[in-house]
């Protein structure tokens, strides 16, 4: 059997009714080898949490949401391959670590692509029905954070069109886990 190419997958929103698969996409992605960098939320953090906040989440980001919006990569044989998933930002407001939101902008979250479906295309393509979507919701840009040490994840957005804005934060009190922001203007 060939490797599956980008084109291989149904790219589309999630379904509130599959909170269970969101569940388990978000777990694994947790146990990711660079999850410590790549996610705010730990492995033990996300099992612990009750199956009514998986339920509420995918009822927030599903299908006809338009404040956030979680997309899944079916590959061929019908399993998850990946996700992304995009908050809309309203300018006025502040994001999710305090900091104040100076446009409508589109936030690109928990972004993971199981090892085995890496390096076909498909992050990017993941990239781009999340974009499209944030156009759609007028907004002005979208943007992401990413570890400075997380160069493999800095590669792949790059590939997808973000570049840094010299934005520079720290979600931690350790200064020295700087996250960069990256952004894709419309």
């Amino acid at each position: 059997m060939s490797t599956p190419t980008s084109d291989d997958y149904v790219v589309r929103a999630i379904r509130p009714e599959e909170w269970a698969a969101v569940k388990q996409l978000r777990l694994d992605a947790l146990r990711d080898p660079v999850a410590h960098i790549a996610f705010l939320e730990t492995f033990d953090d996300a099992l612990a949490r009750p199956d009514s906040f998986y339920q509420e989440r995918a009822t927030r980001s599903g299908e006809g949401s338009d404040t956030a919006r979680q997309f899944i990569a079916e590959a061929p044989d019908g399993s998850w391959a990946g996700t992304v998933t995009v908050l809309i930002e309203r300018a006025g407001t502040t994001d999710w670590a305090g900091h104040p939101v100076e446009r409508r902008q589109g936030h690109v979250v928990g972004v993971f692509v199981r090892p085995e479906h890496r390096g076909n295309g498909l992050i990017k393509t993941l990239f781009d029905a999340g974009v499209s979507w944030a156009w759609q919701q007028s907004a002005e840009r979208v943007r992401l954070f990413v570890h400075a040490d997380n160069a493999r994840a800095q590669g792949a957005y790059r590939k997808a069109g973000f570049g840094p804005s010299g934005l520079v934060v720290s979600f931690s009190k350790d200064e020295a886990e700087n996250e960069l922001e990256f952004v894709l203007e419309r």
